[in-house]
């Protein structure tokens, strides 16, 4: 009978020690954007979590994905309109659409505000450029993670048949029109938000005012009187009068057919584009086109981040451990390696993950080396009318090469719509 009673008593002494345990755990939960082999890589950075750091702490952190970044955007604000602030996530990945309403959240817990609890963090090794995409109005809101940027792709094997190099700039590209031949098209694109900011900031200049939106609201164009506009216009319509252009959207499937010899897109698609061209040609990889000799080199940042929301002391510092994590040199080369994503961290640069990479496809490197050459100070676009902006830029410009506009009539159609959905935008939004 004793031995059955300190059984009992050993059985209950367990379970209390257990259940102190559990009260004791901090669980928190993240909102992710990431699918298929992404989606994997990142349901096992939470688990090695879990394993490491979130045992030695007691954090446990649940992933959850909501879908493309709009979907998850779009249930942000959703939550954030009818105040329900406990179905917030912990941690949420982020792109810019939801820059704008996530800074102006109650319960945001901005970098800022977790650097102020913990002022021992180090996030020196965060390339700059990276970290200074997810600013808004002197406010660093969240880490870069899944982070890209705009470069050249060529077909590498076709253009060494022509005797030909790599394009710097557009003109180079108009140099190539002699090779626009049987169903081949050199370049194909139309200018939008983001490319537009990218070869107005070569020429030193933000498409809108304040600092293209991120210190404060956009209120105009802030490339008219300048010049820049005009002079991206020019070579924009002197490149399509070679032939070299074509007014369209370029396609990756034209591309990797090889009936596409150039395409700008995203740093991120090296690991794509190498699997489906599988050989059949050379894949070259450039830097973005300058918009002329002048022009200094680069494209703004884009992907997403990770930012934080205020649970309380125990769910957001456990948050700002898992987010320090996410953007360490250990994950940012693996996702790196695994996705084509360029790494955030310049530790992670320098790894041997990173380096082992490189050296079999050197194609990835490019991206990261554009990145760190490219100013801090050349930021991508936030605007309120931002989807009737986009289009409104590719209808302005797509006007000017069909109709044959002058780039000086472009510029005054241009100023006219972009200008008059800014005021728009303003007085609906007071």
């Amino acid at each position: 009978m004793k031995k059955l009673i300190a059984l009992l008593l050993t059985a209950a002494l367990l379970l209390s020690l257990t259940a102190l345990a559990e009260d004791q755990t901090t669980r928190i939960t993240l909102w992710h954007s990431m699918s298929e082999e992404a989606g994997a890589l990142m349901e096992g950075y939470v688990r090695q979590f879990n394993d490491t750091i979130g045992r030695e702490q007691g954090i446990v952190v649940e992933a959850v994905y909501q879908g493309a970044y709009t979907d998850a955007v779009a249930k942000m604000n959703s939550v954030l309109t009818v105040k329900q602030f406990d179905m917030l996530p912990d941690v949420m990945q982020l792109d810019a659409t939801g820059k704008v309403s996530y800074a102006a959240a109650e319960t945001a817990y901005t970098v800022d505000a977790a650097l102020t609890d913990h002022p021992e963090a180090d996030l020196s090794t965060l390339l700059k450029p990276a970290m200074a995409n997810w600013q808004l109005s002197g406010v660093q809101l969240g880490l870069p993670f899944a982070t890209s940027t705009t470069v050249t792709y060529y077909n590498k094997t076709a253009l060494d048949q022509a005797g030909a190099s790599a394009p710097e700039t557009l003109a180079d590209i108009g140099a190539l029109a002699g090779l626009a031949q049987d169903g081949v098209t050199v370049y194909a694109s139309i200018p939008n938000t983001p490319t537009l900011a990218n070869w107005l900031g070569q020429l030193g200049s933000d498409l809108v005012d304040r600092h293209n939106g991120t210190e404060g609201t956009a209120t105009k164009l802030d490339c008219l009187d300048n010049g820049a506009l005009l002079a991206f216009l020019t070579e924009w319509k002197a490149l399509y009068q070679t032939g070299a252009l074509v007014n369209q959207n370029g396609s990756s499937d034209e591309f990797v057919a090889g009936r596409q010899l150039i395409m700008t897109s995203s740093s991120s698609s090296v690991t794509s584009l190498l699997s489906r061209i599988g050989g059949a040609f050379e894949l070259g990889v450039a830097a973005y086109p300058r918009v002329n000799e002048t022009a200094s080199a680069g494209a703004t940042v884009s992907g997403s981040c990770v930012v934080m929301f205020d649970h309380g002391d125990a769910r957001k510092n456990a948050a700002w451990a898992f987010v320090q994590y996410l953007t360490g040199a250990e994950v940012q080369a693996d996702f790196a390696r695994g996705t084509g994503y360029l790494p955030s961290n310049s530790a992670a640069a320098d790894s041997d993950t990173w380096r082992a990479l490189i050296g079999e496809y050197p194609q990835y490197e490019l991206g990261l080396t554009q990145l760190i050459q490219t100013p801090d100070t050349m930021r991508s676009v936030t605007v309120g009318p931002a989807a009737d902006f986009y289009y409104g830029i590719i209808n302005d410009i797509s006007d000017m090469l069909e109709q044959d506009l002058s780039p000086e009539e472009t510029v005054e159609l241009m100023a006219d719509d972009l200008n008059g959905m800014l005021s728009q935008y303003l007085r609906a939004n007071p």
